[in-house]
């Protein structure tokens, strides 16, 4: 875990486009906030892997979402329920149950219903906010820590200089 976390900073200070680090945080948030065992969450690692998001931000955040699902899951069904009891909406329901695909999807389990609408509504609004929070980490937070006597001290030291080749030795530049 410690690890991970390390990467994550790692990638923060990296040059990695903030827009990749917020779409994997996004999508680890549909995978981490919905039941495993689902077929959007095949469509969501495709999804994943074909685009140009940062991998151990996208793990990091499914490691973390899958935590606040447990916390969440009677909101889920509480969402789930309430749109698959929808009287409008039965009959659609009905139809897509009929249908192979969507039984196996499993979208007729409230909480499967109610976690994927739950991600899908918080899908934008978490990307511009981690997009922006990104943005200011290196703008701001970032620049400043820099600064910092102590930390310009460890640069100039001869350990750091030795951290700096070894790890471009292992190809962790």
């Amino acid at each position: 875990m410690i690890k991970a976390i390390a990467e994550l900073l790692k990638v923060l200070n990296s040059e990695t486009n903030p827009g990749q680090l917020s779409l994997a945080f996004c999508f680890s948030m549909i995978m981490g906030l919905t039941p495993l065992m689902s077929l959007h969450n095949i469509l969501i690692l495709l999804i994943v892997f074909l685009l140009r998001v940062n991998l151990s931000t996208f793990f990091l955040g499914w490691a973390f979402f899958s935590g606040v699902a447990y916390v969440l899951d009677p909101l889920f069904d509480w969402i789930g329920l309430h749109v698959l009891t929808f009287g409008p909406l039965e009959s659609l329901w009905t139809a897509l149950y009929n249908i192979t695909l969507w039984r196996i999807e499993k979208f007729n389990n409230s909480i499967v219903m109610g976690s994927l609408l739950f991600s899908l509504v918080l899908f934008v609004p978490l990307y511009l906010i981690s997009n922006f929070a990104v943005r200011h980490y290196r703008d701001d937070l970032l620049t400043w820590v820099q600064r910092l006597r102590i930390v310009q001290a460890l640069k100039g030291s001869k350990l750091y200089s030795a951290y700096q080749g070894i790890s471009r030795l292992r190809g962790n530049s």
